[in-house]
């Protein structure tokens, strides 16, 4: 019995124990749930969806990954809204931050006769001062509208280059817009003439880094065309334009189709410009090509509102009459047609008067032939020399009283048409003038239509055979600022320029090469040009770089006296501050006196600095024999030309 009511206690505490477990165990649970439930739903609540929540006893823990730090905050201070914040424990993570990419760098420098603004964002707030310092210096004096920003990252590949030559192309277009960015440059500016819109043109392609893609639309203000002409010849030589000018766009396609139905092939340019004598111009001169089409042969010419249309000795009069006819009643109002069919015999030509001149390859004119009396003889020789020289024209003429009326003003004409050629010949007969010959302008057979129609007057023939040939244009033939340099630079192998020991003056023996470097100068075109002096490092800093100075400006002055413009030089004396050899030893002080003429603004890549050249120099010399570019203490330095920059080299 004692035993039963022991197992019964024993058995009652057992179960009491297990109940009091179950209970807690459950508790536990509920205040978990209950806790984790009530923190999940005030997150719902507002929204967020990444978080997932467990409790663990007292503990609710908070697991996820959070989009950035001030998510997470959120989440945990909202959390312990709930329950206490010390129960709250954070296990959440943050997502990985993305690297802030570098944003895009951009300049547009805008440059009219008012000053320069300046906008866009650049890399480096140096980068925004030296800008403006070398727009400064470019602009000389023009205000600067600089609205730059500027952003603390490393240069984009490529920002360099363009920024080189987009300051390059300011420097040349004093009405632009240039829009520079690390892999282009967009350049819109106006140019004066259509010259130099060729030649801004050129040079700035030859300036491109060839890893930069260049954008240029530079525009020129349309010429004053005056007479305002076109011809169109149909002959054996096939259908051409001798000249050909419009007034609008949309006029000159006009025109130019025309003269393609008109059995011309291959491109055909024609001018726009100011003048037209109609807005009914295209539609005229589309007749009148029309017309020597219909006639098969023939030449037709406008000058100004005078037609005059020439036949061809294989059409029929009947033929010519009906073309004629409908021209006629096809033209409107304001021009006037005059027709002419050559007899198929020649016998037009009262005798064999005739008068030539022949313009050769060295620039030498003969004048001969018949001229009317003393008057003219001595205008056509005047001309002559007024145009190709006193010492370049042979005159050996007749005097006719009986040539006919008008030669004066055929022959005078002549002699200005072919003063646009290379070289060629004039023929001066009583029915025709005729021109034929090579030039170097672009537009010189046009310009020769124009001279011709003008002076000869309406109904009068006259026959032009002129190609242009690039070789003697004046503008394609100028020489690169590089080339140059490199003639420069080959003359100053051969000899070099000295002074006399302690003087700034030009020793007499340089006189020579200082007539070298003139006549290679005077063929350029105008240049930007650093004179610079250079001492060793004997004596002081002052006096070394009075020294050097004082002898870049004889130099300058040198030059100035041989007749060249030298606006765009610079003398600057650098005293021993650059040297480009070791002042211990005699051959280096040697090589450290010396005058360097250095390109200023042009690409880095285009002209080394002369500090390098000399270390190239100094190298060669150390493994050859002693050099020849040292003479009497003064050495000659000129940055030569990167081949990749230069132009193809001038025919011969």
């Amino acid at each position: 019995m004692h035993l039963r009511k022991t197992v019964l206690t024993v058995a009652a505490v057992l179960l009491a124990g297990l109940l009091a477990t179950l209970g807690a165990w459950w508790s536990a649970l509920a205040i978990e749930n209950r806790s984790a439930a009530a923190v999940k739903t005030k997150i719902l609540t507002e929204g967020i969806t990444w978080v997932s929540v467990e409790a663990n006893g007292l503990q609710v823990r908070l697991i996820g990954v959070a989009p950035n730090e001030a998510s997470r905050f959120r989440v945990v201070n909202m959390a312990g809204t709930v329950v206490q914040s010390s129960r709250v424990r954070d296990q959440l993570e943050v997502t990985a931050m993305r690297a802030i990419e570098a944003p895009r760098f951009s300049l547009e420098i805008l440059r009219n006769d008012d000053g320069i603004s300046l906008i866009g964002l650049v890399p480096g707030k140096e980068v925004d001062e030296t800008l403006t310092t070398s727009i400064a210096a470019i602009t000389q004096g023009a205000e600067i509208s600089d609205m730059l920003e500027s952003a603390d990252y490393p240069a984009p590949d490529g920002w360099d280059d363009a920024l080189t030559y987009g300051l390059a192309a300011l420097r040349l277009l004093p009405r632009s817009k240039i829009s520079v960015a690390a892999d282009a440059v967009t350049i819109t500016a106006i140019s004066e003439s259509v010259d130099q819109k060729r030649k801004l043109e050129a040079d700035l392609a030859r300036l491109a880094p060839s890893n930069l893609r260049v954008k240029l639309d530079i525009s020129a203000p349309r010429p004053v065309l005056t007479p305002f002409t076109l011809r169109f010849v149909l002959d054996d030589a096939g259908p051409r334009f001798d000249a050909c000018s419009a007034d609008t766009e949309r006029a000159r396609t006009r025109i130019l189709a025309a003269g393609v139905s008109a059995g011309i092939t291959g491109k055909t340019s024609c001018t726009i410009g100011l003048g037209v004598p109609s807005p009914r111009w295209s539609e005229a001169a589309e007749l009148g090509i029309k017309a020597i089409k219909t006639l098969g042969a023939g030449t037709i010419t406008f000058s100004d509102a005078d037609v005059t249309l020439l036949g061809a000795t294989t059409t029929t009069q009947a033929e010519f009459d009906r073309v004629v006819g409908d021209l006629q009643a096809g033209l409107p109002p304001v021009f006037s047609l005059d027709a002419t069919l050559p007899p198929k015999a020649a016998t037009s030509v009262a005798g064999p008067a005739e008068f030539t001149a022949v313009l050769s390859d060295d620039g030498r004119v003969q004048l001969r032939g018949r001229l009317s009396d003393d008057v003219l003889r001595y205008a056509a020789d005047s001309y002559s020399k007024s145009q190709f020289g006193a010492d370049r024209v042979y005159t050996a003429t007749l005097l006719d009283e009986d040539l006919p009326d008008g030669w004066s003003v055929r022959v005078l004409a002549g002699l200005e048409s072919l003063a646009l050629l290379h070289h060629g010949s004039l023929t001066v007969r009583a029915d025709t003038v005729e021109v034929t010959g090579v030039t170097g302008k672009p537009d010189g057979r046009a310009r020769i239509s124009q001279i011709l129609s003008d002076k000869l007057g309406q109904g009068k023939t006259f026959r032009i055979s002129v190609t242009y040939d690039e070789q003697f244009d004046p503008l394609a033939a100028l020489p690169t600022p590089q080339e140059c340099a490199a003639d420069m630079n080959a003359v100053m192998k051969r000899e070099k320029i000295t002074f006399a020991p302690g003087s700034a003056e030009v020793d007499g023996a340089a006189s020579k090469i200082m007539g070298d470097l003139a006549a290679i100068l005077g063929n350029c075109p105008p240049l930007e040009l650093e004179i610079g002096g250079h001492t060793d490092s004997q004596g002081s800093d002052a006096g070394n770089r009075a020294l050097s100075q004082a002898r870049a400006e004889a130099v300058l002055t040198a030059l100035q006296g041989r007749g060249l413009q030298v606006a765009g030089f610079n003398a600057k004396g650098y005293g021993a501050d650059t040297p480009v050899a070791d002042n211990g030893t005699e051959p280096g002080r040697e090589a450290n006196r010396r005058i360097e003429f250095k390109l200023l603004n042009v690409p880095a890549d285009v002209a080394p600095s002369p500090v390098a050249l000399a270390d190239a120099a100094l190298a060669g010399q150390q493994n050859a024999a002693p050099s020849a570019q040292t003479v009497d203490g003064e050495t000659f330095v000129f940055a030569p030309t990167d081949e990749k920059w230069r132009r193809p080299r001038r025919k011969p």
